[in-house]
């Protein structure tokens, strides 16, 4: 019997803590079988934020470094130059990428570091709570501002895709979802296409995946999903925002 359906050897044995519904679950897997397919995964160094994905490292099956909060770009940076023949990517949540990472992010972008991150925003701190984050909605509710996020008090939430390819060092940025199966398929597509710029030697790519957070958004799983496509897409339209690397990559 042939086989059609098999465990990635990117990711671990070991059970994830994520909450029931979130998607992170389906990130992971993205980015682990993008690396398997491509042949990277022997090559690989993942950097761990601080997030709901700190223990990041218990997952991916392949080298690690666990970075201070906001720190992962920087990290990355310096792994890249000590061992550039290595596929370095980060994996960062909004708060951790858009709130006190977001020098290291801007910085290590207009440089063009031939790094890859992988940018999960779900519009809300997950970990501690459910506080509102750099990306939350205009008008969404978090711990912090139950009555919704006014944008005369906050401001605007950051599209950090727009603001990235504004840079020239940025060689390939793009936002995509996880919300439905067509919209997965895109996202993995998006994921290697970022790990063949870094393999090409093109520079920096991003990319950014539209996530839920039941738990902190007080949906249900299947809720969440919906409230995703019919919330977030509207104001972080999804598609490709750079793409200078010249060919198909």
């Amino acid at each position: 019997m042939s086989v059609v359906f098999e465990k990635t050897k990117g990711l671990t044995e070991k059970a994830t803590h994520y909450c029931p519904g979130c998607t992170h679950g389906i990130i992971h897997r993205l980015v682990a079988e993008s690396l398997e397919e491509l042949g990277m995964l022997g090559d690989a160094v993942g950097v761990a934020p601080v997030g709901c994905a700190v223990m990041a490292y218990d997952y991916f099956n392949c080298d690690m470094v666990e970075a201070p909060h906001g720190r992962a770009p920087a990290v990355a940076t310096g792994i890249k130059r000590v061992h550039p023949g290595c596929i370095v990517f980060t994996y960062q949540g909004d708060g951790d990428l858009a709130a006190i990472g977001t020098a290291e992010t801007v910085h290590a972008a207009t440089r063009g570091e031939n790094i890859t991150i992988i940018f999960v925003n779900n519009a809300i701190y997950g970990m501690t709570g459910g506080q509102m984050a750099p990306t939350t909605l205009p008008g969404q509710v978090t711990q912090t501002t139950p009555f919704g996020r006014d944008t005369a008090a906050a401001g605007f939430p950051i599209r950090v895709c727009e603001m990235l390819s504004t840079l020239d060092g940025v060689a390939f940025a793009e936002r995509v979802a996880v919300h439905d199966v067509p919209h997965i398929k895109k996202a993995k597509s998006a994921i290697k296409k970022a790990f063949e710029v870094q393999n090409k030697r093109k520079g920096f790519s991003i990319v950014e995946v539209l996530s839920t957070c039941p738990t902190n958004w007080g949906l249900t799983p299947v809720e969440a999903l919906s409230w995703l496509k019919d919330n977030m897409i509207p104001y972080y339209p999804l598609g490709n925002f750079a793409d200078r690397t010249g060919e198909d990559a």
